[in-house]
């Protein structure tokens, strides 16, 4: 029988040893061990919640601990947050029983030594009574209760303002909600809502983007029927929207620049009715390949996906009425899927925006005259935004800003756009959208 805990630990000091993404590692994690589906739930809560709240808890065990951190081994401060956590955040468990698991875990360690330690740690914090740590400044404590590195809170904070700055905060701890986008090409709507309704899965249509439905289920959308039965795929609202602002239509030639694993692409080329060509590129063969086999899942036919690198030039493709540039970036608008990234450290992202304007540049002399190019991102790094789009208009008189188009409501006549989760409870994103008149 699998220990649950155990095998969190274990997951967590992976990722702290290798820099791992947290969502490949526990999908990965959980088909290679036999967990029954409560045992399932209880690893992916308790793993995810750690990765999420792992900076305030990283501070309990500095405020609380007689030993120096860093002194600190990485199994058992793994070992420690496990139980923080519980402590804090999952009522389902008692106080005593994280506290004796914990300690558990520790006596069986690499360091059995340090049981008592764990034990002492957890008694002190409960008798506390698991109060967070106080900080003297709202900035500071915004760290703490937002379980964020001081350097984003300033940096959302410079770029943006406090309510913004505080809605991203919030909505970076929990679950995001479960959106996918519609395949109508083979079936409508209705009996795809008909589908969902049979299975007893509750939905809500996004007003907006009549295709797009937010799901209420209780496990993964993949084992829904309406996912094997290529009805569905999973997209969050803000990429749906990106779409419409490149607004795709039927027998265009639309090159996806950076594709995997191809969300974009199958929405693309749902709203083209599958007919057209849809060009769907990624660096990785092994990527690419997410991209094929979701196409075939999907029935769609009009995508060819291939392996190339975006700053690269392709002689032989043909140019394209459409042409979206979904650049690699820092994620930070991403955090509530993959927690991990808050906790990189800035540098890791200074080469960024040369990176994104060397693809951009590339990519429009694919654009046809008169064709529409669309730069996205999944950051609110205004760097990785607005500083590269300004940059490239500065570069190429022949393009200029479009309008993003009706379905954006207010901000229709927009060129650019900025998604916090305020708007749409969506992943922050960043759309610009250009027309290309030389």
């Amino acid at each position: 029988m699998v220990n649950t805990r155990k095998l969190v630990v274990k997951l967590l000091t992976r990722m702290d040893d290798n820099n791992a993404y947290s969502n490949i590692l526990l999908s990965d994690s959980l088909c290679r061990n036999d967990l029954t589906a409560q045992e399932r739930k209880f690893a992916s809560a308790l793993f995810y919640g750690v990765v999420e709240w792992q900076y305030t808890l990283d501070e309990i065990i500095r405020e609380f601990s007689a030993k120096k951190s860093q002194r600190i081994s990485n199994e058992i401060r793994n070992i420690l947050r496990i139980a923080l956590y519980q402590l804090l955040y999952m009522d389902s468990v008692p106080d005593n029983a994280a506290v004796d698991e914990s300690v558990k875990l520790a006596k069986n360690s690499r360091k059995p030594n340090a049981a008592g330690f764990v034990n002492a740690l957890l008694r002190e914090f409960i008798r506390s009574g698991k109060k967070l740590p106080a900080r003297s400044s709202s900035v500071d404590q915004m760290t703490i209760d937002y379980s964020c590195p001081l350097w984003l809170v300033k940096k959302l904070l410079r770029e943006y303002n406090n309510a913004i700055c505080l809605d991203v905060l919030r909505t970076s701890i929990g679950q995001p909600p479960t959106t996918v986008r519609v395949n109508t090409v083979h079936a409508p709507l209705e009996d795809t809502l008909k589908m969902l309704s049979d299975e007893g899965i509750g939905y809500e249509v996004v007003k907006v983007l009549p295709d797009c439905l937010i799901l209420h289920l209780p496990g993964s959308v993949e084992q829904t029927n309406a996912y094997k039965n290529g009805r569905i795929h999973v997209q969050d609202i803000a990429c749906q929207f990106c779409v419409a602002a490149l607004d795709p239509q039927e027998n265009d030639v639309v090159l996806d620049m950076c594709a995997a694993p191809g969300g974009k692409t199958f929405t693309i080329a749902e709203h083209m009715k599958d007919k057209g060509t849809v060009y769907a590129f990624d660096l990785h063969e092994n990527r690419v390949k997410l991209i094929r086999s979701g196409a075939k899942r999907l029935g769609l036919k009009s995508i060819r996906a291939r392996a190339n690198d975006a700053k690269e030039f392709l002689k032989d493709m043909p140019m394209a009425n459409k042409v979206l540039c979904d650049v690699p970036c820092s994620g930070l608008g991403v955090i509530r899927r993959k927690p991990e990234i808050k906790y990189k450290d800035p540098s890791d992202f200074e080469r960024l925006p040369d990176i994104q304007a060397v693809i951009l540049d590339t990519s429009s002399k694919y654009v046809k005259r008169g064709g529409i190019l669309v730069y996205s991102t999944c950051t609110l790094s205004r760097a990785e935004n607005d500083n590269v789009v300004s940059d490239f208009l500065k570069r190429h008189p022949d393009f200029a800003p479009c309008k993003l188009g009706s379905c954006f409501g207010v901000d229709k006549d927009r060129s650019r756009l900025t998604f916090t989760p305020s708007t749409y409870n969506s992943d922050g994103f960043f759309i610009a959208k250009f027309k290309k008149i030389g």
